[in-house]
């Protein structure tokens, strides 16, 4: 037992040896995107996101810092439902979009001279709208008979969570290095900004080692 001890006090003090100076900025952030078509439905989905992160260690080893970005989110989709010689046609097209704030603070370990490992704590922020719009247009054949109709919806939203997430930092030279974010967990917290709107709360405690984030990171080494 007093070996264990021994051994793991060892690896500690190891780990917290080597140090990222106090002062030292970076720069780094996320951008995305993707699409997905599927004909079968007649469903198209856009999904963009940037956010753009800086960093600064306020301590040996600790960092605080913020992301500040935009997401946006559209889904176009088509529909036909025909019963007689009565036919619905929807066609509907929805947009989320939102500005997003994450301040965080992240604590890094010395793996080696250029590897080291690190947690980070961060509340995620959302403020934005979802944007609703469909057109129905209905067709009798029997009496010829088309009319259309309109629907539109706007709803403002905020979600904010707390999360932790355990990562990789390699340093490729003194300015540059490549990070890996190894899954996440934590709380979310989302509310339309309606009334009697009731919040919708996400709990995620389990650690998805196979949901795995690459990025870049340029620092401002002294």
């Amino acid at each position: 037992m007093k070996k264990i001890i021994l051994t793991c006090a060892i690896v500690l003090f190891g780990l917290s040896n080597a140090q990222i100076k106090t002062g030292t900025v970076y720069v780094s952030g996320q951008v995305s995107y993707s699409k997905e078509e599927n004909k079968n439905i007649n469903t198209t989905i856009n999904d963009f996101k940037i956010i753009p992160t800086v960093g600064v260690f306020v301590a040996k080893n600790l960092a605080v810092g913020t992301g500040v970005g935009f997401t946006n989110k559209k889904e176009e989709d088509s529909e036909v439902y025909s019963g007689g010689s009565f036919t619905t046609f929807v066609d509907y097209a929805g947009e989320k979009k939102a500005v997003v704030v994450a301040p965080f603070v992240r604590k890094y370990w010395t793996l080696s001279d250029n590897l080291y490992i690190f947690g980070q704590l961060e509340i995620p922020m959302e403020f934005g709208k979802i944007n609703q719009d469909a057109l129905v247009t209905y067709v009798d054949e029997m009496y010829g008979y088309i009319d259309h109709q309109t629907l539109s919806v706007e709803t403002k939203y905020t979600s904010i969570g707390v999360t932790v997430k355990p990562g990789l930092d390699y340093f490729l030279n003194k300015n540059w290095s490549i990070e890996a974010t190894i899954g996440e967990f934590g709380y979310k917290n989302f509310k339309y900004k309606e009334e009697d709107a009731k919040a919708l709360n996400n709990y995620n405690f389990g650690l998805n080692l196979s949901s795995i984030s690459f990025g870049v990171k340029y620092v401002f080494a002294k």
